[in-house]
């Protein structure tokens, strides 16, 4: 039967360590059974004794500080092993089955970070959560329900020292327990590298920039001494030296509603794959691919530099703008040099993408030949990118143009473009 005595998250982990039935039921009785979770009110579990508990009951853990039911809990450990389009996917499908049985309630979303540090949680991999609450008060018996569901204690595991953490009903040889006081509690891959919480390092950049710029003053010399100093220190003069030569920049679009941005640009234009950008972690700022334009050097690929803000700009990086992806949105060149499109589509290519069998928008249209459009296929979550044969053709199409455009802009294998 149903009870409050049993802690849902501590039920499932210990199920799970064990390896104990879990069976999904429209009561509390265990012959209701069903596979339904659409249909199903109670969860039933049979370690460390047979319970039940509903589906909608809260659990201590928490997302947007909102407290998560059972059902998305268990929800998301069924769909451990799918990717982000498949879990939203399935769970937008619940909740249109919950709906259709009359069930309350919804299925609750969880972020990736969330579900994976669930994950690791029930796995038994991490013994810490930071969205899961400590149960309440620090007795000695969720002490031992927070053990046993970790696999601290009973079965085959390590034993901590002291008398508190011995377990209990069993005889230790000392030499063994002396072996047990020795051993160095491990912790898992965030512990050990972040710590309980992501760490921001916004401030060590800041401070970086700011050691830079006080590296790039230098003191009162005369003209003679000064000289060479000018001619090393900006990039145009440094690009000029025999057998260098700059590389490339594209600049992406900042907007959401963009299909290609920091996080799935890399493995558009490199490996020929559209992947949703929203399935696709990243917080890099810069992005670098490399690519082998024939007629333009046969021998050395160009390093092309992927950013999508123009924000730490120096005045002769303009000069290396190449292309601009954009949706057809003016206020992406806002911060732009040339903040007028038919001007700045010009001096780089412009490249726009969309769905394929979906119109090129007006503005786009309206800009002429300085800006490429391309289309792609619409994702499909059941194929995957699997299903992305496609892209490749689209992407060669895509590079045939910058290397066309960058050609007639003076590009060579010994230098950049021809400013005039």
């Amino acid at each position: 039967m149903a009870s409050t005595e049993y802690d849902p998250l501590i039920s499932l982990r210990q199920s799970i360590a064990s390896d104990s039935p879990i069976v999904l039921a429209t009561s509390t009785e265990a012959p209701d059974a069903t596979d339904s979770l659409a249909r199903a009110t109670h969860l039933h579990f049979a370690v460390p004794n047979r319970h039940a508990i509903p589906l909608d009951a809260h659990t201590r853990f928490f997302s947007s500080e909102k407290a998560v039911d059972l059902r998305s809990i268990f929800f998301a450990w069924q769909k451990k092993d799918v990717n982000i389009p498949d879990y939203i996917a399935s769970a937008q499908q619940l909740n249109d089955d919950l709906t259709a049985t009359d069930q309350p309630g919804r299925v609750q979303n969880l972020v990736f970070v969330e579900r994976l540090d669930l994950i690791t949680w029930l796995e038994g991999a991490s013994d810490d959560s930071e969205y899961i609450k400590p149960l309440e008060g620090d007795s000695a018996a969720a002490r031992s329900a927070a053990q046993l569901a970790s696999g601290a204690t009973g079965g085959v595991g390590t034993v901590p020292s002291g008398a508190a953490g011995a377990r209990l009903g069993k005889q230790i040889d000392p030499r063994l327990q002396e072996i047990y006081d020795l051993e160095r509690r491990m912790g898992d891959r965030n512990s050990i590298l972040r710590g309980t919480k992501p760490t921001d390092f916004s401030s060590v950049r800041r401070y970086s920039e700011i050691f830079h710029k006080d590296r790039s003053k230098k003191p009162n010399l005369p003209a003679a001494a000064t000289a060479p100093i000018a001619n090393t220190t900006t990039l145009a003069s440094r690009d000029k030296k025999p057998g260098r030569r700059p590389d490339p920049i594209i600049l992406l679009s900042p907007s959401a509603s963009s299909l290609l941005r920091m996080s799935n640009i890399k493995s558009f234009l490199d490996s020929g794959t559209y992947i949703p950008p929203d399935s696709a972690l990243s917080s890099a700022n810069i992005l670098h691919v490399s690519r082998l334009l024939p007629s333009l050097d046969p021998q050395r690929p160009f390093r092309f530099i992927l950013v999508d803000t123009p924000e730490q700009f120096k005045p002769d990086y303009w000069n290396r703008v190449v292309g601009v992806f954009t949706t057809g949105q003016t206020w992406q060149f806002k911060s732009y040099k040339w903040q007028n499109a038919p001007d700045l589509f010009k001096h780089a290519l412009g490249i726009y993408i969309g769905w394929r069998g979906e119109d090129v928008p007006q503005t786009v249209r309206g800009w002429g030949r300085g800006v490429t459009s391309a289309q792609i296929e619409k994702w499909n979550p059941q194929q995957g990118a699997a299903g992305r044969w496609r892209d490749r053709e689209v992407v060669e199409g895509i590079w045939d143009r910058i290397e066309e455009s960058m050609r007639s802009k003076g590009w060579s294998k010994d230098g950049g473009p021809v400013v005039m």
